[in-house]
């Protein structure tokens, strides 16, 4: 029973329930069109602290089983599901798998095309591998922690989207689909590590290349991307709301100054940083005479690259995202619409995940 549409039409998954970056890979595998059959505990979601939480975006676009996995039984019906599955996602730590009696080498044994997808904070291998960890952790061991923060603070990790989210669902799921069209031409599955610590330093690569040129050498908080650049910096407006500017390249800067009603020739220059104070000052008192809306209003008409500051509450609303539906109501809940767009093979509007399904009903559909 796949989507109705999307890319991965016809593509079957079994995600052994688990917490945030593997359903949020899952996730966006159902988005594109997999039938996404998740596993839980017996006695549903709430059962055990590896069940993942019932509802909401991560959790969209799934059927649902339950088995005991650690009974014979359960692994038994978890292996007919693998026996016609294309992938199997599992978040435990390393070796449980194994010690389960579902470990990739008896996946393979019954299914040499599947997809082995293990999601985990530090990986498979190395000295911390059996160690716990959260998405701060992740991204502080991989560099991506210290950058992140004002001048004179310390780090401050930004929610969980880095190591969680980015450098985890999404290299999860970038692993799976690479693996996938690997199996069209080798005809044999295999397995993908997909660890958080790796995908956070992953992410790092654009500021790897700034330090090997020099362009990253002041402390944190001081540089170009980081806040330390007045006109690449979010301001507090009049009402307690917020703007984001972005104004980088000169033409977009003297777009944000004649918005601002400042002249150039009594500012420093742009890319002095020496000046970099005055020019925050200056850019501080301005944006707070006014109101986040009225400062829309200012810059709407100009390429300053100058936008507010949303909340995730009210995103939704702004004309941009409503004409383009980057959000969509998935049972009376406002959530992310999936991503990215095909013109050929588009995505089916998200669902909720469904009610607990038999094994054998599940595999009735999977012929």
């Amino acid at each position: 029973m796949s989507a109705a549409g999307g890319p991965l039409a016809g593509v079957r998954v079994v995600e052994l329930a688990s917490l945030a970056p593997a359903p949020f890979g899952c996730m966006v595998l159902a988005d594109l069109g997999a039938d996404v059959v998740r596993v839980d505990r017996p006695g549903g979601p709430g059962a055990g602290r590896l069940a993942a939480p019932s509802g909401g975006p991560l959790q969209r676009g799934r059927r649902v089983t339950a088995l005991d996995l650690k009974s014979p039984a359960g692994v038994a019906d978890l292996l007919r599901l693998v026996e016609r599955a294309d992938v199997l996602v599992e978040a435990y730590r390393p070796g449980v798998a194994e010690r389960l009696g579902l470990g990739p080498d008896v996946c393979r044994d019954r299914n040499p095309r599947l997809v082995y997808a293990r999601m985990t904070g530090w990986g498979q291998d190395g000295p911390l591998a059996d160690r716990a960890g959260h998405d701060i952790d992740y991204i502080a061991l991989a560099g991506a922690l210290e950058p992140l923060g004002r001048a004179g603070e310390r780090p401050h990790a930004p929610l969980n989207l880095i190591g969680d989210f980015a450098g985890g669902g999404m290299l999860l799921a970038v692993g799976v689909l690479a693996a996938l069209l690997e199996r069209e031409r080798s005809g044999l599955g295999q397995v993908v590590d997909a660890a958080m610590v790796d995908g956070s330093a992953l992410l790092t690569s654009f500021l790897h290349g700034l330090l090997g040129t020099g362009l990253w050498a002041a402390p944190r908080g001081r540089n170009l991307l980081d806040g330390g650049a007045p006109f690449y910096d979010t301001y507090a407006t009049a009402d307690g709301g917020f703007m984001a500017v972005g104004a980088l390249e000169p033409a977009f800067y003297g777009e944000l100054l004649a918005g601002l009603g400042l002249g150039e020739e009594d500012l420093p220059p742009q890319y002095d940083p020496s000046g970099w104070d005055e020019l925050r000052r200056r850019f501080t008192e301005r944006f707070a005479e006014r109101t986040r809306d009225e400062w829309t209003a200012v810059f709407a008409d100009r390429d300053a690259c100058v936008t507010p500051v949303l909340a995730p509450g009210e995103a939704h609303r702004h004309p941009h995202n409503a004409a383009r539906r980057t959000f969509v109501e998935v049972d009376g809940e406002v959530q992310p619409a999936p991503a990215p767009r095909f013109d050929r093979t588009p995505t089916s509007p998200p669902v909720p995940e469904r009610d607990v399904s038999p094994v054998e009903e599940i595999l009735t559909t999977w012929r």
